[in-house]
């Protein structure tokens, strides 16, 4: 774990902001972008670590999904929550000019601009939340009921059973 202000990222920067408690996670060395692995290297339940997922919809609209990083997004039920027929992954290359952040280290907070986003309802049972802290290798943990004062969002479910 890494606590100061040497590892600070754009995501960190927003929550000292707002004034919001976190604890950053450094897992640089580790080298991996895989969420399970992640969520091992942290020792926490693959229940509490969320990735960020970047979706278009067929009317061009984007919107952003967290998910717990042992399920898969439900790309029919993530639709429908956002009242879309259809929805789909943007590609990889899309990522950081849409919303500052590249593959595996996208955060809800602190993109570019601010999309629709949904949270998989199984985060109601979480007290604490991780998720990307804006760069590979960086997890930003915080409690989730602290989360909403960072970012608007729904919940909804939205993993494949």
């Amino acid at each position: 774990m890494a606590k100061g202000k040497e590892n600070k990222t754009n995501v960190m920067r927003v929550l000292d902001s707002l004034k919001l408690p976190y604890i950053s996670h450094n897992y640089v060395e580790s080298g991996t972008t895989v969420g399970m692995e992640v969520a091992k290297i942290l020792h926490q339940d693959p229940k509490n670590v969320f990735k960020t997922l970047v979706t278009i919809s067929g009317s061009k609209k984007h919107y952003v999904f967290l998910v717990p990083v042992c399920k898969e997004l439900d790309l029919k039920k993530a639709a429908k929550s956002v009242g879309e027929k259809k929805i789909e992954m943007i590609k990889s290359k899309e990522l950081l000019p849409l919303t500052g952040y590249i593959h595996g280290g996208c955060s809800p907070i602190g993109m570019k601009k601010f999309f629709t986003t949904t949270i998989d309802q199984s985060a109601k049972e979480i007290e604490h939340i991780f998720f990307s802290g804006g760069k590979i290798g960086f997890q930003v943990e915080m409690a989730f009921a602290d989360l909403e004062k960072a970012i608007s969002y729904q919940m909804a479910d939205i993993v494949v059973d």
